[in-house]
């Protein structure tokens, strides 16, 4: 029979197959997840000495037994509700012309300054990001509203369009952050922990974006102009037009920092809160509200499904033994745990070239979580390495998803030039990497105010 290490293999190698012909990732895991529990159980079952016939039948039990069980747990799993709320804040948010409100605020404040109107999009993009949770959905909202503004400045495509892309990615990064759920889910950490522990990450990686902005534009000058300066009244009437979005962001963000809310309550509490904005601002009617929840439906049901494949594939990976032989093989290595952390990064950045962020991120936590636990890593620690690397791969040539998706926006401007645009983000989120390598506390001082340790 065939070893167990070699059937987890052959899983793998079956799921790239799938994900290289288009398959969605959750239905690819689920599969592979499924099928691969029958082989794996019915082999082990005949290796105990079981005949041929009865070893299957177990096998087959086995895998429906797990499918169904996974898929009642993740259904009926109260701290999920965080998905569905998080998309609705984000989603009505987007209809009640927040997004435009925040852009202009950061316009006004910042437009004035040699390359501002890129670091007004990369602010936005940041605030937007702490009301969707999305990438997607920054790097769409703030493109439509930022992209025409540059270009009538005259912006430099590869500065316009790279500021978008890569200012959409700190939706991966600041809470509410849909990835950081997912990897809270898969690795059974505290969600508010998490969330906490973005917050100062993400205020800095806006900070370093500005900075390269600001790098890009000192070189080249023409690639980012000045836009004309705003009077004190207009900077103050653009930002109190802000107030909505920064009222939302605080009462959710600081309940769950106090402990005033939990997650989920923050959750609902955004979205509540959110929905009245939109209300007050009559930016909702039947259409609208309409295309909200089906928006909001939608993306829950594939999260959903990401999960519960997730569940069923993960086992699978146990049962096949190969996440344990290859933390073997790492730690006996004799390159210390800074040696293991840099191959680790490196392969997240090779596998970015090609697999989307979500995806990346539950295909290889049943490999690389064991591997942080036998090193004593703190996993909030590292679940906030992981998503920044998952951020430098929204970026990176030649599948970077937030790329194509501003050049949906701007048919107009070759990929060749937003690839371009991106790099000094990129080079930013590597020193981002860098500085929690070096100051854990980075992540970890939040989390830990938030514990009471």
């Amino acid at each position: 029979m065939i070893s167990m290490t070699a059937i987890g293999l052959i899983g793998l190698f079956a799921l790239f197959v799938l994900l290289g012909l288009r398959m969605p990732v959750g239905l690819s895991m689920l599969a592979v997840g499924f099928v691969g529990t029958v082989i794996a159980n019915a082999n082990k079952f005949i290796l105990i000495g079981m005949s041929s016939d009865q070893a299957w039948s177990r096998g087959w039990k086995t895998a429906y037994s797990n499918i169904a069980g996974e898929t009642f747990e993740a259904a009926s799993n109260f701290n999920l509700l965080v998905i569905p709320m998080f998309i609705l804040m984000g989603n009505l948010a987007g209809v009640s012309g927040m997004s435009n409100d925040l852009f202009k605020a950061a316009h006004r404040w910042m437009g004035h300054m040699r390359g501002g109107l890129a670091s007004a999009t990369i602010a936005a993009c940041a605030g937007f990001a702490a009301l969707s949770g999305s990438s997607l959905a920054s790097a769409v909202t703030m493109g439509r509203v930022a992209l025409p503004e540059m270009k009538r400045y005259n912006y430099d495509d590869a500065l316009s369009t790279g500021s978008v892309a890569a200012g959409g990615t700190l939706g991966f990064l600041i809470p509410p952050s849909g990835g950081m759920i997912i990897y809270a889910v898969l690795t059974e950490q505290s969600i508010g922990r998490l969330f906490m522990a973005g917050v100062i990450p993400g205020i800095i990686l806006t900070l370093l974006f500005i900075a390269a902005i600001f790098i890009t534009v000192t070189r080249n000058p023409a690639a980012g102009p000045r836009a004309e300066r705003s009077d004190r009244a207009s900077r103050f009437a653009a930002l109190r037009g802000a107030m909505p979005i920064f009222g939302v962001v605080g009462v959710t963000i600081g309940g769950m920092y106090t402990g005033f809310f939990t997650p989920v309550e923050a959750s609902s509490v955004g979205a509540f809160l959110t929905f009245c904005v939109a209300l007050m601002r009559r930016s909702l009617n039947w259409r609208s509200l309409r295309t909200v929840v089906l928006q909001t439906m939608n993306a829950t049901a594939t999260v959903f499904l990401i999960i519960i494949a997730a569940f069923v594939f993960i086992p699978f990976m146990s049962l096949t033994e190969l996440p344990a032989n290859l933390v073997t093989i790492l730690t006996s290595l004799p390159i210390g745990e800074m040696g293991v952390l840099l191959i680790i990064i490196v392969a997240y950045i090779f596998l970015g070239m090609f697999l989307e962020g979500i995806a990346m991120l539950v295909l290889t936590i049943p490999v690389v979580i064991p591997i942080a636990i036998s090193m004593n890593w703190d996993l909030v620690w590292f679940g906030i390495i992981v998503v920044i690397v998952l951020e430098m791969g929204m970026i990176s040539p030649p599948v970077g998803i937030n790329v194509f998706i501003v050049k949906s926006i701007a048919p107009e401007v070759p990929m060749s030039r937003i690839f371009a645009g991106i790099w000094p983000f990129w080079f930013a989120m590597a020193l981002m990497i860098g500085l929690l390598i070096m100051f854990p506390q980075i992540a970890l001082y939040l989390p830990q105010k938030l514990v009471g340790t």
